[in-house]
C-alpha cells in the first residue's frame, strides 16, 4: 500500500503561528488567492498570505517583502478577526513550513471545498462542561463546524477538531483548553 501524500496544508495554533514567524527574519505577503478569486471577504482584508521566502509563489498577486513590524500587525489583525493559521510546507519535500495563509470560512477554499486536503493540527479542543455556560462564543469561530448549538446547548463533534484553538481564544469562561492530540 502506497503512502499517502502529505498536503501541502496543516493547521495550527495562533501561538505556534507566531513561534514560526519568530524563526525567520525575512518576511514577505500576498494577496490571497481564496479572496482575489471569490471576491471581497467579508472577514478580513485581502493580504494575509504570509511567506518566509521571496522566491516561492504565491497563490495571489501582489507579493512584497515586508518588515516584521508589518507582520506583527497583520498578527494582530488575524487575531482580532478570528483567522485560522493554515502554514504550508515545501512543495517538493513537505518537510519545511515556507509560510501561513490566513484562512476563514467566507473565502477560502478550504472552507468551501470538501476535496481540499489539509492535515490536522498538534492539538485538539478539550471541553470542561462542567465550566461551560452554553454560550455559543466558540460557535461563531468554529469554521470545522465541531461546535453547533442544538436547543440551546452546545454539542461538540471532537473528532472533527482540526486544532486551530480560535474557540478556546474566545470563551470567556476559559473552559476550553487545546491539549496535545493522541
Amino acid at each position: 500500500m502506497a503512502n499517502k501524500p502529505v498536503p501541502i496544508h496543516y493547521v495550527c495554533t495562533h501561538e505556534e503561528a507566531l513561534d514560526l514567524i519568530d524563526k525567520h527574519k525575512n518576511f514577505w505577503v500576498s494577496n490571497c488567492g481564496c479572496r482575489e478569486e471569490r471576491g471581497k471577504c467579508h472577514r478580513s482584508r485581502i493580504d494575509v498570505c504570509l511567506m518566509f521566502r521571496g522566491d516561492i509563489g504565491a497563490s495571489g498577486s501582489g507579493l512584497k517583502k515586508v518588515s516584521r513590524r508589518f507582520v506583527d500587525g497583520l498578527f494582530k489583525e488575524v487575531k482580532d478577526k478570528n483567522l485560522v493559521a493554515r502554514p504550508f510546507r515545501n512543495d517538493k519535500t513537505r518537510k519545511i513550513s515556507e509560510g501561513i495563509c490566513f484562512c476563514c470560512d467566507d473565502c477560502c477554499g478550504y472552507f468551501l471545498d470538501p476535496h481540499e486536503k489539509c492535515d490536522k493540527g498538534k492539538y485538539i479542543e478539550k471541553t470542561d462542561r462542567d465550566l461551560c455556560a452554553n454560550c455559543g462564543n466558540c460557535v461563531e469561530v468554529c469554521y470545522f463546524k465541531v461546535r453547533i448549538m442544538d436547543d440551546g446547548e452546545l454539542k461538540i463533534i471532537s473528532r472533527k477538531c482540526y486544532g486551530c484553538g480560535l474557540c478556546s481564544s474566545v470563551c470567556p469562561g476559559k473552559c476550553i483548553k487545546m491539549e496535545k492530540r493522541k
